[in-house]
């Protein structure tokens, strides 16, 4: 009886905790930091072996991977101070530069060609892989898109229907995806295919005709899979396990080897035999089988359960957002990474075809690192935008974090805002000015659409009524 009361405070506690205005932030923060470590750690174990035979140096590989982690801290910082008003202003001219990368990148002399594939752009003290950074601008564009498009349609009281949800948001899509093809990258082409995906179905794509898209992306994959010679080897290495084991089956058979030699306490840091020359990639796309192997199967869940944390913190992110164009944004990021993260650790463990796919934020690789980091840095500014969180900071409840990174306190959305500014239509010369009519009359509706929401912040969000949510922030602080 002791120990279950016990449990039962404790959960209660982590519940309490959950219902803080910046609990969402705080954990978007340390998912990314534990991430990043443990991708630090394990890139230096899993690479130490190979980088000393390469160059005689066995942190070569890890210093490269740091240099991009600090990058793309800085990118996580700057990502948490710019206005989203701002990133929706610029989504479309950096996401027509990703897609110029794109095509500059195909180009002899300007790419450069690793393992047969033409996917960097040789910048001298480092690379950059356009095929990463097109999957972030698409990310942000497609949200701004999909919400400005509603927006107008409402505005004008024309929505348009799938017109306005698919054009030109699949086309765009399609042509980017063709581009990466050309490179050849099935791998970004298929974290491409999931970000388009969850756009439409977060966007209000019915159900059917999203299962169409569904199945047409899959059978389009399928083909492209099987087009090539070696992307043909690994789908017949899938279906075909116990064939050729020191061929096409090589690779993964090592990888089993490795997630069992673990155990469930694994053979201890540092201490993998794969990473010997046994397992390619293991740095990069087999990390996830030094992980089993060297920390076990406790080492695995605990990756595991760092990105279903992600899944629940992002999701809780979009759900409590006001912004429509956060939720979109929100919700689809989340569903990228942690797709990515899936297919990754499904062709690991054997479920899936091996396709290259990164484990986010653990595998080896500076520009999917940097660039992922910069998308945690986005989501974990939507958590601080959620309707309690900008009262609490409005409120002067800053925490710890905010106050040392000096963020900016985030600006308060309210849809009245944006119709206000439209031009209104001309109602007669008996129309009252603007100043005389009675600012309550919107009150009760303001109240009962805050009400359903559950939160008595959204009264923040009124012009004329800023100072309630304050002190109402302020005696809640109280009174914890």
């Amino acid at each position: 009886m002791r120990a279950r009361g016990t449990r039962q405070v404790q959960v209660g506690r982590f519940g309490a905790w959950l219902a803080r205005p910046l609990a969402s932030f705080h954990l978007v923060v340390t998912i990314a930091t534990l991430l990043t470590v443990l991708g630090l750690v394990m890139v230096l174990s899993a690479s130490s072996v190979e980088s000393y035979a390469d160059g005689g140096s066995a942190y070569s590989l890890f210093m490269q991977q740091m240099m991009y982690a600090l990058v793309g801290a800085v990118l996580f910082y700057l990502a948490l101070r710019i206005p989203f008003r701002r990133l929706r202003q610029a989504s479309f001219p950096v996401f027509a530069l990703s897609v110029l990368l794109l095509v500059l990148v195909l180009i002899p002399g300007v790419g450069s060609t690793v393992n047969g594939a033409r996917r960097w752009i040789d910048l001298g003290l480092f690379s950059v892989q356009p095929s990463e950074l097109v999957k972030v601008t698409f990310v942000v564009w497609g949200a701004h898109l999909l919400i400005s498009r509603r927006a107008a349609g409402r505005a004008a009281n024309d929505p348009g229907g799938l017109k306005n949800l698919l054009v030109p948001l699949v086309p765009a899509g399609l042509i980017v995806c063709l581009l990466i093809v050309l490179q050849p990258n099935l791998s970004t082409t298929i974290a491409l295919g999931i970000v388009l995906l969850a756009l439409l179905w977060f966007g209000g794509l019915p159900v059917r005709l999203f299962v169409a898209i569904l199945a047409s992306g899959a059978i389009a994959a399928l083909a492209l899979a099987l087009s090539a010679g070696y992307r043909s080897d690994r789908m017949r290495a899938f279906f075909n396990p116990a064939d050729d084991p020191q061929g096409i089956n090589y690779q993964a058979r090592q990888a089993m080897y490795s997630l069992a030699d673990g155990g469930l306490w694994g053979r201890g840091l540092g201490q993998s035999r794969a990473k010997w020359s046994y397992l390619p990639n293991s740095h990069n796309d087999f990390i996830f089988a030094i992980i089993g192997e060297e920390l076990g199967f406790l080492g695995c869940a605990l990756v595991l359960g760092l990105f279903a944390l992600f899944v629940y913190t992002g999701l809780r992110i979009a759900a409590r957002s006001v912004d429509p164009f956060l939720r979109l944004l929100t919700a689809t990021a989340t569903t990228w990474i942690t797709g990515q993260a899936l297919i990754n650790i499904g062709y690991v463990v054997g479920l899936l075809p091996v396709t290259g796919l990164q484990l986010p934020l653990v595998s080896a690789g500076g520009s999917s690192l940097a660039l992922t980091l910069l998308m945690f840095g986005v989501i974990a500014n939507a958590a601080r935008h959620e309707p309690e969180a900008v009262a609490a900071l409005h409120a002067g409840q800053d925490g710890r974090v905010s106050r040392l990174l000096r963020l900016p306190k985030p600006e308060v959305y309210h849809p009245a805002r944006v119709r206000a500014a439209a031009p209104a239509r001309d109602q007669g010369p008996a129309r009252r000015p603007a100043r005389d009519q009675p600012r309550d009359r919107d009150e009760p509706r303001a109240r009962s659409r805050a009400n359903s929401r559950g939160t008595d912040t959204l009264r923040a969000t009124r012009a004329w009524e800023p100072s309630y949510s304050v002190t109402h922030a302020r005696e809640r602080g109280r009174n914890r």
